[in-house]
């Protein structure tokens, strides 16, 4: 909205600063960190009025997190809000890129906030059926594959890129919508499974989000994408005010999500989060780095694959609890050194992405 505003500038004033993609930037991350802050906590304070009870702890998870009962959730709300109104104050709103990645986010945060609901009102955590949730995904994400296929440019258009290789393209052909899905709705899926500690989802989203809000500024300056070597995707800079506002929103919600947590993400968040993440790897051409990237996120998921696989073959057990996560804290590990080293491993991952924009 505020770069409308360097319609009545003459070049040298004021308005002239929102033409800058990295000053609209940080506006984007000061409003939503703002807003995180101002609008937190009155927000706890009504989900745990109308909530009641809180989010429904479950029976069978590490005992630890019994004490927890009574935490209020969806406080993805508030990440969302200060998302979604940081995005719009400061983003071009005639990038597509924007619009498909902020429509991505609001969608899956639908259906997350749906299954939250579902939770809290009837005091259990099955919440909505995982088959509608998982359909209701594919729609949403084979709709913003195809919207982004629509707008990359034509040599890019359906070709999947490979990091670390300057030339290599594979054409996908009509399987780079269903190839989005996957990226879209398993990110989506992965950062839901990873949010099950307090302040453990948020942090590595926010990296891995930073990061490629990085990506999105470079491969979207043809500057930038010939001096590195890497595909240039016309109009995708301006996903970096998105990425921006996403780590603002993050932070304001970790000063409430830090352990012991005031409020949880809920699937409102965390789905809208990995949604959002995955849309902009499919919009930048690096679904490949994100997976590099959001590699924890994988690790997660592929935890509970692998143990729900091998225990329908064996009927043991891999890991002692999954996702693996919970693994740790069965083998003693306190919830704040689980926390933190995963964070660690998050920046290295996300150090090891954006070495992928210069060894080529």
């Amino acid at each position: 909205m505020f770069y409308w505003l360097t319609e009545f500038s003459d070049g040298g004033d004021f308005f002239n600063l929102f033409r800058y993609t990295t000053v609209r930037a940080g506006g984007a991350f000061v409003t939503a960190l703002i807003f995180g802050f101002i609008f937190g906590r009155p927000l706890i304070d009504l989900l745990r009025r109308k909530q009641g009870k809180g989010q429904p702890i479950r029976d069978d998870g590490p005992q630890s997190h019994l004490a927890k009962a009574g935490t209020p959730t969806m406080g993805g709300l508030l990440i969302l809000s200060a998302l979604i109104f940081s995005t719009l104050l400061w983003a071009r709103l005639d990038s597509p890129y924007v619009w498909i990645v902020l429509l991505v986010t609001i969608a899956f945060g639908l259906i997350g906030f749906a299954d939250d609901y579902a939770k809290v009102t009837k005091q259990n955590t099955k919440g909505v059926s995982s088959r509608i949730r998982m359909g209701m995904g594919l729609l949403i994400a084979a709709l913003a594959t195809y919207a982004a296929s629509m707008f990359h440019p034509a040599e890019l258009t359906n070709q999947l890129a490979f990091p670390f290789f300057k030339d290599a393209l594979v054409n996908l052909s009509w399987f780079f919508v269903p190839f989005g899905m996957v990226v879209i709705v398993g990110a989506a899926n992965a950062v839901n499974l990873t949010d099950g500690l307090d302040g453990l989802a948020i942090m590595p989203v926010m990296i891995a989000g930073g990061t490629l809000g990085i990506i999105s500024y470079v491969v979207g300056r043809v500057d930038y994408t010939t001096f590195l070597g890497v595909h240039y995707v016309p109009g995708t800079s301006d996903l970096v005010v998105f990425a921006s506002a996403l780590f603002g929103a993050g932070l304001g919600f970790l000063w409430y999500n830090a352990p012991p947590a005031a409020v949880f993400m809920g699937d409102t968040g965390s789905l809208a989060l990995g949604g959002a993440l995955g849309a902009i790897a499919v919009c930048t051409k690096h679904e490949i780095v994100l997976a590099i990237v959001g590699g924890l996120f994988v690790v997660e998921a592929l935890s509970v694959i692998i143990q729900v696989l091998y225990y329908k073959r064996t009927k043991k057990r891999i890991f002692l609890m999954a996702p693996i996560h919970h693994h740790f804290e069965k083998k003693g590990w306190a919830e704040p050194q689980i926390v933190i080293r995963f964070w660690i491993i998050s920046l290295i991952l996300a150090m090891i992405g954006l070495a992928t924009l210069k060894v080529r």
